[in-house]
């Protein structure tokens, strides 16, 4: 409790990381906001943006003919710009959201209730501004690609507006949070092709498996906490069979892909980033501890690197394509 009184009269909330750019670089009035935003937390940014990149890797490598031009079959790099422009700010737009539904919970559990709302840094008026204004850099970045792209853009909302709510009805939040945080597996191809197709369906399938298996392991920080508040997850719903559920979700997810990468007909390279992401999810899967809050925490954050690793296959599988002539 000391450490969480000192952390609220330092500006910052109890499981910020400390050192941040953000208590650094912006004055001390801003600091409430970039906590919002989970400025000082890129994890839930890149988490949220690597889905987008898989379909757009994907749809630039659809069918990819040997020795095609390399701009033919990789992404375009200026909307992989808008895609990290709008994930950060959906992001942020979705965590003030979810901050603004859950402020009486997150008054009750020990990590949240040093967050700007609960410990009273800003309004809950001052909030639905800060949310109005990301969202409308959201809309900025949306209204960039094409007609049916914006369409499926407006579209996602549905799924972000009930998540918060989700862990009041469901056992299943995370499920809810797959929806959302999946969306971009739908957009990138969007954005290629203006139209859907199987194999996007199939990623977002596969990626709403892979985020409530993440999403998961993160939930076993608070399972005491939301016990007591009567909170509901999926940490709370496997509890000592998390292991078990975690084979099926993440093995689940990487089958799934598999398939949507060969309807899409990418080339066979992609498949690369797919076995070095089921080592990655192994490792994680053999060394959790549901029990060590703080290795949780580092676990969830280490799917980043199976963002990475997915990505990289699917870009270098196009690479390899431009360079191979047959």
């Amino acid at each position: 409790m000391e450490i969480i009184q000192s952390r609220q009269s330092r500006g910052r909330v109890a499981d910020a990381p400390s050192g941040h750019w953000v208590y650094q670089v912006l004055p001390r009035a801003a600091w409430p906001y970039a906590q919002l935003a989970r400025w000082d937390r890129p994890i839930g940014w890149k988490l949220l943006l690597w889905p987008c990149l898989w379909s757009l890797a994907m749809a630039a490598g659809a069918g990819a003919e040997p020795g095609a031009p390399l701009a033919e079959v990789v992404p375009s790099p200026w909307f992989l710009i808008l895609f990290l422009l709008g994930a950060i700010a959906m992001r942020g737009a979705g965590c003030t959201y979810n901050d603004l539904v859950d402020q009486d919970i997150d008054d009750q559990v020990e990590r949240t209730r040093s967050r700007p709302l609960p410990s009273g840094q800003v309004s809950r008026r001052q909030a639905w501004g800060f949310l109005v204004a990301q969202a409308l850099a959201g809309l900025l970045v949306l209204l960039q690609f094409n007609a049916f792209a914006i369409f499926m853009g407006f579209a996602s909302l549905a799924a972000v507006a009930v998540y918060p709510f989700a862990k009041r009805f469901t056992d299943w939040p995370q499920l809810f949070l797959g929806f959302a945080f999946s969306w971009g597996a739908l957009m990138g191809w969007a954005v290629h092709f203006g139209s859907l197709s199987l194999a996007p369906l199939l990623l977002y399938c596969g990626s709403i498996l892979w985020v409530i298996g993440y999403d998961t392991i993160y939930a076993h920080q608070d399972k005491e906490d939301d016990a007591l508040v009567g909170v509901r997850s999926t940490a709370r719903l496997f509890g000592e069979k998390t292991k078990a559920w975690l084979v099926a979700l993440y093995g689940g997810a990487l089958l799934i892909f598999a398939v949507a990468f060969t309807l899409a007909a990418v080339p066979v390279p992609a498949y690369a980033g797919l076995i070095a992401a089921g080592v990655h999810m192994a490792r994680q899967i053999r060394t959790l501890d549901i029990d060590d809050a703080d290795q949780c925490l580092m676990l969830f954050k280490s799917n980043s690197v199976v963002g990475w690793l997915i990505f990289l296959g699917l870009l270098g599988a196009g690479v390899w394509a431009a360079a191979n002539p047959y």
